[in-house]
């Protein structure tokens, strides 16, 4: 595994194929408060590319125009959350988009445990060490160890895609994957507007 650390922006010319793994690193759960600090990227051939951005410096206008591209399908796991923080603080609306952990609620009915360390170990027999999980992302120097676990979040999400399609295809809810999926860019809008805590389609 390789991993290729960037400031403020993707480098010129480096290409994704037509699926690219994405995750971010925030300072909390809050996207109004809660700074982006790092995207990391992977094709799924087991390399990483973090982009880390320091507070204010977001132009970065190829890990945008990367993910505005339409021929370029992006993987998330949670992506409602990642969705939101990217309009939050790059402007731009996310789309093609894929989800894991969606394709998981809808596929693994059996179990209640969907985070991304349950489905490394169920689907790819990966055992993800989350111990950086709740660090400090705004740092001025991001750790080696902060690198790799930010890197392990998007290693393996294009593995977890190709079981997922299998289950979600076996189960005959390929259809109802893809509408959430293109829903989630809205979702993430509604979220921005103060939604995040209501049920719209409750009564």
């Amino acid at each position: 595994m390789a991993i290729f650390f960037h400031e403020g922006d993707l480098p010129d010319g480096l290409s994704f194929g037509d699926s690219v793994a994405v995750d971010s690193e925030t300072m909390g759960l809050n996207p109004h408060r809660d700074r982006l600090c790092v995207v990391q990227l992977s094709d799924g051939n087991g390399d990483a590319h973090l982009v880390r951005f320091r507070q204010g410096e977001y132009a970065a206008p190829n890990l945008k125009a990367l993910m505005k591209d339409p021929g370029v399908l992006k993987i998330f796991h949670f992506a409602r959350f990642d969705v939101a923080v990217m309009k939050q603080y790059l402007g731009v609306d996310t789309a093609p988009l894929y989800c894991t952990k969606i394709a998981s609620k809808l596929v693994r009915t059996y179990t209640d445990r969907h985070g991304l360390k349950d489905l490394c170990a169920e689907l790819a027999g990966i055992q993800l060490d989350k111990q950086q999980q709740s660090s400090d992302w705004g740092a001025d120097d991001i750790s080696e160890a902060q690198q790799k676990y930010a890197a392990s979040d998007v290693l393996y999400l294009h593995k977890l895609k190709a079981k997922l399609d299998m289950m979600l295809e076996r189960e005959g809810r390929t259809h109802i994957a893809e509408a959430a999926f293109r829903f989630l860019p809205t979702r993430g809008d509604m979220d921005l507007l103060g939604f995040d805590g209501m049920d719209i389609f409750s009564h």
